[in-house]
């Protein structure tokens, strides 16, 4: 009962007739829309809307849009819409400055929402892919962005179960950094098990961690995504590292899997609520995660 009086109470404060609330939001929503245009607009918009060549400009970004029409609609919507991206404006422009650096990637997302457009746009020419657990949120979504590439993803954790999840890490043979791996790997909670062989098949040049769901105990938790994208990051085979962004790291269990499996000596950047590690291949460091 003092639950649900709390929630009734937190649920009083946001609704529009406040008008402090309601005022600060709307400043706050359309001023973001703006920030994020202006990602497109004044950082190298000549590589952006370059419609003709170039590793930037004109290749499609499936078979119905070009990236160019992509970009364009991300402007349209982030300028007139009144929801802005779960991240910050600096925090978005940590990973947009790697996407920059790196031109066309492989980009997985854990986390499908209100910045998806914008992540599947600064990627323009590369292969963008979200990864969401709920069916009912990727069909709302893909209605106001066809375009965009979602996978559906049913995790087997929950966040009450963070710390024995540790522990079962720690005593699974096939949880452990030498054994890594993820397609099959049934006897690892912490191994994403059950994706799609695309997800599987691609080296991911960079992934972006801003889901599941982590903010009760019923719900997925990170634990998982931080675990698999630290498993993908080492095992792969090409050259260089791999970027991982971890969001909300000001949270308890974000931040003790991220020092577990992403590593204090592989982050390189640390803006907000976000981390950027730039984990290398496997054989390229110790047998351990960290």
């Amino acid at each position: 009962m003092q639950k649900a009086h709390n929630q009734k109470q937190h649920y009083q404060k946001l609704k529009p007739e406040n008008p402090w609330i309601l005022g600060l939001a709307v400043v706050g929503l359309i001023g973001g829309g703006l920030l994020i245009a202006s990602l497109f607009i004044n950082n190298g918009s000549s590589q952006l809307f370059c419609g003709g060549g170039g590793a930037w400009g004109g290749t499609p970004f499936d078979g119905n849009a070009t990236t160019t029409t992509l970009q364009l609609e991300a402007i349209v919507h982030y300028a007139t819409s009144r929801v802005v991206p779960q991240q910050s404006i600096g925090e978005i422009t940590v990973s947009y400055n790697v996407l920059r650096s790196l031109g066309p990637s492989n980009f997985l997302v854990f986390g499908l929402g209100h910045d998806s457009l914008m992540w599947a746009a600064i990627n323009p020419g590369g292969r963008t892919l979200f990864l969401e657990e709920d069916p009912k949120w990727v069909q709302t979504v893909l209605k106001d962005a066809p375009a965009l590439r979602v996978d559906t993803v049913r995790y087997r954790t929950q966040l009450s179960q963070a710390d024995e999840l540790l522990k079962h890490y720690r005593t699974e043979p096939d949880c452990s950094a030498k054994n890594s791996f993820l397609r099959g790997n049934h006897k690892c909670r912490l191994a994403l098990d059950m994706l799609s062989d695309e997800v599987y098949d691609t080296e991911w040049d960079m992934i972006m961690v801003d889901a599941p769901r982590g903010y009760f105990a019923e719900a997925p938790g990170r634990m998982a995504a931080i675990y698999s994208a630290a498993v993908m990051a080492r095992n792969r085979k090409k050259s260089g590292v791999t970027h991982v962004f971890l969001h909300d790291v000001d949270r308890r269990v974000e931040k003790k899997y991220a020092e577990a499996f992403l590593c204090r000596k592989h982050l390189v950047k640390a803006v907000g609520r976000l981390w950027h590690f730039e984990i290398p291949p496997a054989a390229n460091v110790s047998g351990d995660f960290c």
